[in-house]
């Protein structure tokens, strides 16, 4: 995989990034061609998009070294590469120059402290509060999950030498357990785990209205919804990817019902879909909830007092409630549980306490 060198403190933006291509994060031969340079580099500047990647190659930003299959044979001195899809090879190295208007911002003050879920060598889980994004992104790059894990792990860092890489993503309104390896080595068992739909995830959502029946599998593909405004907005097709969301019940109040969802497979926003075209959207869901405008509305910042009455929640009512995994050290199943987040779980209680006035 890359490594960074001399850059440690990485939740704040380096303006120069090195980084060395290792065969066996690939899982393929040191002397095959491994990958194209754009894919290596989304693969470990987690906080730019390929678009932007592929950007920062074309106007020049990005040097290749000798070692890259295609490049003339040279003094080893790496040159400028304006490729997008220039091939990498074990052992070459890359230097990204970042430039200022791409740079993160530096954040104000103390990072704001994570909630230990669990830990051991090299694995670390921790419970991701609502409205905080995974990793630095459009306009949210102040105060994200994986900086808050690099302050957590600034003594480890500095000592090994290693940077802690997120295993899976949450969306930014979603709470819960969020799993993260502090070692690459640890980081890649977990993920070869998730790519082999090893890791169990159940999720708790509050729904509008009272499913019928107690527990289901809802196996509907999804795939993109071209008849959105909301180009990122998916939605059930038959000529969708595979999917599957088990639920089932987990209590019922006037009006709602509280559902664990176990995710069989990863498709983007799948248990929020799922349960809409079920005919139950999770509260607050401001993209498959009543109305897909109030998204828009959301993202430009005109939300009124009436679309806020509408949602009920200011974000969607959805909680990473359990994961389960093997260790990377002991190879024995770990489950990790957060609670559910104080918001929902006090929206519950006003619920119940209505219910019984």
């Amino acid at each position: 995989m890359g490594i960074f060198q001399k850059e440690r403190d990485l939740n704040r933006s380096p303006d120069r990034v090195e980084l060395v291509v290792d065969g066996s994060f690939f899982r393929l031969k040191s002397e095959e061609v491994l990958v194209r340079l754009d894919q290596f580099l989304l693969a470990h500047l987690h906080w730019r998009s390929r678009t932007s990647i592929q950007a920062l190659i074309r106007e020049g930003q990005v040097d290749v070294d000798a070692a890259a299959p295609d490049q003339a044979q040279g003094s080893g001195t790496p040159s400028v590469e304006r490729r997008p899809g220039r091939k990498l090879r074990h052992g070459s190295r890359v230097v990204v120059h970042i430039p200022p208007h791409l740079r993160l911002p530096e954040p104000e003050g103390d990072v704001s402290p994570v909630q230990e879920l669990y830990s051991e060598p090299g694995v670390l889980v921790v419970d991701k509060p609502p409205h905080v994004p995974v990793h630095p992104s459009g306009r949210h790059v102040l105060d994200t999950m994986i900086q808050r894990v690099h302050a957590h792990c600034a003594r480890a860092m500095e000592e090994l030498g290693e940077a802690p890489r997120l295993c899976h993503r949450l969306d930014r309104e979603t709470s819960g357990v969020l799993l993260i390896g502090t070692r690459p080595r640890h980081h890649r068992s977990l993920r070869k785990q998730f790519e082999r739909h090893g890791v169990r995830k159940f999720y708790q959502a509050l729904v509008w209205g009272a499913l019928a029946g107690e527990e289901g599998s809802i196996r509907w593909p999804i795939g993109p919804d071209r008849h959105s405004p909301v180009h990122l907005k998916m939605t059930v097709t038959p000529d969708g990817q595979e999917c599957r969301t088990d639920w089932k019940v987990l209590r019922r109040l006037d009006g709602y019902t509280l559902v664990e969802c176990e995710l069989f497979t990863g498709r983007q926003h799948q248990i929020r879909v799922h349960l809409a075209a079920l005919g139950h959207p999770v509260v607050g869901d401001k993209l498959y909830g009543p109305d897909e405008l109030l998204f828009l509305r959301a993202a430009e910042g005109t939300l009124d007092e009436a679309d806020l009455r509408l949602l009920e929640l200011d974000r969607h009512a959805l909680h990473h409630h359990r994961l389960i995994f093997e260790s990377p050290n002991h190879h024995e199943s770990v489950t990790v549980e957060s609670p559910l987040a104080a918001d929902l779980q006090a929206f519950m209680d006003s619920l119940s306490c209505g219910s019984q006035a």
